[in-house]
């Protein structure tokens, strides 16, 4: 009975956020945050999607697109920058994607400074109204997947004018 039970927790973690990603699709990127919500990135498998999920355990607070398409591509930007060489040359690794929904915009970010032994993941809302940003701070040790490899494996342009915020 004992083995019965692990087993049975073990297809279905206590706490786990499975309703975030679909059977047919892979994070690319996700994280928890300080607050205990969560972040993912995901696409379709054959790349006919991209989406973002926010939201608690047990409920999805925000999709973005809501529709699944090939078009949710075409509603991204994505920029990222790495410069190696360690301490002496301050390296670092940053990677922004972001979008607009409604009046704000979001911006899904990676960072890693050398000189400090700084990482940092999260994204910072801003209202486009205000202009005000508020920094959703993302714990990473549970990131999974990574915004890096966004420029390699999917359909997803490079967009030099977005800039770097993080």
């Amino acid at each position: 009975m004992k083995i019965f039970i692990t087993f049975f927790f073990m297809l279905f973690p206590i706490g786990s956020y499975s309703q975030f990603v679909l059977a047919n699709e892979e994070v690319i990127y996700s994280f928890e945050t300080v607050n205990r919500k969560k972040m993912v990135l995901v696409k379709d498998k054959n790349n006919e999607y991209i989406q973002y999920r926010f939201g608690t355990k047990n409920k999805i607070e925000m999709e973005f697109p809501t529709e699944r398409s090939k078009e949710s591509w075409k509603m991204f930007n994505y920029i990222f920058y790495m410069r190696g060489g360690g301490k002496a040359n301050s390296a670092q690794e940053i990677a922004n994607l972001g979008f607009t929904n409604n009046d704000f915009h979001y911006v899904i970010y990676s960072t890693y400074f050398s000189e400090k032994e700084e990482i940092a993941t999260g994204i910072l809302v801003t209202d486009t109204k205000n202009n005000k940003t508020t920094r959703i701070k993302g714990i990473v040790s549970s990131r999974s997947g990574s915004l890096f490899s966004l420029d390699s494996e999917i359909p997803l342009e490079f967009d030099e004018d977005a800039g770097f915020d993080f």
